[in-house]
Formats: C-alpha cells, structure tokens, sequence
C-alpha cells in the first residue's frame, strides 16, 4: 500500500511540475494573441490610421517613391493595416504594372517581418506546449510542406495574411519559405487589387474587369486547395 501512495504522490508531483512549467508559455502565448488582437482592432476595425497620408508622403520622396512604398507597406502589413488598401494604393501611385510589383515586394516584407516576429514571440513555447514528439513531427511536416502550405493560405480567401504569417513564424516556418510562398501565392490578389486602384476612376474599365474576374478565379481555386489541403494532412496525421 505504501509503494502505491509514494508512486501516486510521485506522479501528482510531475503532474504538477509540468503545469507548472507550461504556465509561463500559455501566459507568453496569451499576452501575444491579445496584442495581435489590439492590432487588428485599431487598424483593421477601426481604421485609425490615414493611409491617404501615408501615399502623401510615399509620393514626395520623387523617384525612391516605389522603393519607400514598399518599406512603409511592408510595416504597415506587419501592424495589420489591411493588405488590400495598401496594394489599392500602390496602383493609385505607380499604376498597374509598376504598382503589382511593389505590392508583391511589400508583401514579401511583411511575411518576412511577421514572421520574425512570430518566430522570436511565440517559437519556444510553440514547441513547449506541443511536446517534443509533436514538435518534431510538425517540424518534420514544415520542412517538406512549408512553402506550399504559405501558398496556398495566401489564396485563401478572408484570412489575414499577416496574421497567418505571425502564426507560420510561431510555428517555425523558415524565412525563405515565407518570402518564396509569399511571391507566388501573393501574385495573383497583388494584380488584383494593385488593378482596381489604378482603375479606381473607372471601375468599368477592362482592367477592373480583367482584376475581378482573377479574383474570383482565385478564391474558388483557393477554397478548392484549402479542402484538399486539409483532407490530405489529416490522411497524413
């Protein structure tokens, strides 16, 4: 009977430890989820700040014009203004073709910033909270999936790609992957809304049809691969 007590005394003391030890990563985790959710609030909800004045300020700087678009965007991203005013506001400044690559260049900074970020904020307890053996399962899953899995999220519609990529970088998603997946998996919505902006005068323009029907393409592809996506992971599990 004795033997029995001390081996359950035992394991409720490492039961007791672990909670323990989880504690401070539950709590990191936490307090970074909340700030995300502060972000999306001021400058998604809400709105706060004058993108107008930013392109103001964007288009004085003369001839580094693009290149100064694509930093303030790239940062703007990463605090979550939304990604379809920036780009709508790379077309309305360099048109059409200069301003699709701009777009695609800010959104390449901003998965790559996100990510950072994500990685040194939530990385470590990630893996805590996961346990060894999952981690290195998921790991194992980043490594040969990570790239299409930051491409195929980028065509799915209604999700953040910043908050995504905050996600992706917790996770461990390497940095290359996120500036590759977000380079391709971004190309088709960067035309389209970097479209509609230089149209915005004209939204019956051939353009601005040109842009819509990508779009639409776009989400029922991207919709498609989410589903597949998703079966074939847990087939995979």
């Amino acid at each position: 009977m004795g033997g029995n007590e001390d081996v359950g005394d035992s394991e409720a003391v490492g039961d007791s430890e672990a909670t323990g030890s989880r504690r401070p990563h539950v709590v990191r985790l936490v307090v970074f989820a909340a700030f995300l959710a502060v972000l999306f609030v001021l400058f998604t909800v809400t709105g706060v700040l004058d993108v107008g004045a930013v392109r103001g300020a964007v288009a004085e700087t003369g001839p580094l014009a693009p290149v100064a678009y694509v930093v303030a965007s790239a940062c703007l991203g990463a605090i979550l203004v939304p990604g379809p005013i920036l780009a709508a506001g790379s077309g309305l400044l360099f048109g059409p073709l200069l301003g699709t690559f701009v777009t695609l260049g800010s959104a390449m900074g901003t998965a790559v910033l996100t990510s950072l970020i994500g990685r040194r904020a939530g990385r470590d307890s990630a893996r805590a909270l996961l346990g060894p053996r999952r981690a290195d399962w998921l790991d194992d899953r980043i490594e040969r999936l990570g790239l299409w899995a930051v491409v195929g999220q980028r065509f799915v519609p209604g999700i953040s790609d910043a908050l995504a990529s905050y996600a992706f970088g917790a996770f461990g998603v390497p940095v290359w992957q996120m500036a590759v997946g977000a380079f391709i998996g971004s190309a088709p919505r960067a035309f389209v809304y970097t479209a509609l902006g230089a149209s915005i005068g004209d939204l019956s323009a051939p353009l601005a049809y040109s842009a819509i029907a990508v779009w639409c393409v776009t989400a029922i592809v991207g919709a498609f691969a989410a589903h597949r996506g998703y079966r074939a992971w847990r087939r995979r599990s």
